[in-house]
């Protein structure tokens, strides 16, 4: 690391914001540390899971010395057996870089992760109507089976039946319920309000034969966990909550939980987890690869902490005067 850099302190006259994204197992959570411990950083998590308490090893949450190395926020807030919406997340998080921007030390907001709505909801100012999901009219809904439930999209919002496949009923109904108890169509709530912040997005991949080095560094991860206990993790939330929580069924502790009910050995349950998280991560990286703001960088090049330093120096550097 540059001694230039490990003293540097923000301007409280220049309020910023870095993210640090992109596919699972890059190492964004290791160079967001190393950041925010040279530019007076703090780290706030944007990664869909590690929002729960409980699901430590199974999301590669940072260990306790790496939260007590850096001041990290939207790490365990909720209970698992609830939900934590977009909206949520996107409420919680604007009045914390807000904070921080105000602050008298100015300390520099990281936000990092892999959850690509979580990211644009902050980045783009997703609008995101806050409507909770509402079970018994859900419910109601699923009965008519998704053929009627599309028909009757197309009826009440058809700008939204548009960009809604036929075949989602994830979203048909999400759509229907908006409308429903705001009595509103959900595409006159959506779009996008930017924050007026300068934002620079750091992007991590492992180019040069993507896939096989990313394959790698996903099959070492996933062994580590077992090693560091992920079996007993998933057994004690199932003693916890029983086997029917949903976040139960997310990538590893399914394939886990497979294994404790006697379905599959550990061996496949690993083998498993690997494949459905290189799946998972190839997804990623299309969603990631789909924004051109994003500047992309090697995860693997020795140089990384300071090459990115150097860039969000440069791009501090670069900031017009704040009354401009």
């Amino acid at each position: 690391m540059h001694t230039t850099h490990s003293s540097f302190v923000l301007s409280s006259s220049t309020p910023i914001l870095i993210v640090v994204c992109g596919a699972t197992a890059t190492g964004k959570s290791g160079l967001a540390i190393r950041l925010a411990q040279a530019f007076n950083g703090v780290i706030l998590n944007a990664d869909s899971r590690q929002v729960y308490r409980g699901f430590d090893i199974g999301t590669a949450k940072p260990s306790r010395a790496e939260l007590a190395a850096v001041p990290h926020y939207l790490i365990d807030i909720c209970d698992p057996t609830k939900t934590f919406t977009v909206a949520e997340y996107q409420a919680q998080t604007y009045p914390i870089i807000q904070q921080l921007h105000t602050s008298a030390i100015s300390p520099l907001p990281l936000l990092v992760g892999g959850t690509g709505l979580y990211l644009k909801s902050i980045v783009r100012g997703l609008r995101i109507p806050r409507v909770a999901p509402q079970v018994e009219l859900r419910s109601q809904l699923q009965t008519l089976g998704q053929p009627h439930c599309y028909a009757l999209l197309n009826q009440v919002d058809p700008a939204a039946a548009k960009r809604i496949h036929p075949h989602d009923p994830t979203r048909t109904l999400r759509a229907l319920e908006v409308f429903y108890v705001t009595g509103q169509p959900i595409s006159a709530q959506q779009g996008e309000s930017p924050p007026s912040y300068p934002i620079l997005q750091i992007g991590l991949d492992c180019q040069d034969d993507a896939t096989d080095r990313l394959a790698d560094r996903i099959t070492q991860r996933t062994r580590q966990m077992i090693q560091a206990g992920f079996v007993e993790e998933v057994e004690a939330l199932h003693q916890r909550y029983g086997k029917d929580l949903p976040l139960l069924k997310t990538l590893g502790y399914d394939e886990i939980g497979q294994y404790l009910a006697g379905a599959i050995t550990l061996e496949q349950a690993q083998a498993l987890t690997i494949l459905h998280t290189r799946q998972f991560a190839k997804r990623q990286r299309t969603w990631f690869r789909a924004d051109p703001t994003i500047e992309w960088f090697d995860a693997d090049q020795p140089t990384l902490v300071e090459q990115v330093s150097d860039r969000i120096q440069q791009f501090m550097n670069n900031l017009p005067p704040l009354n401009q």
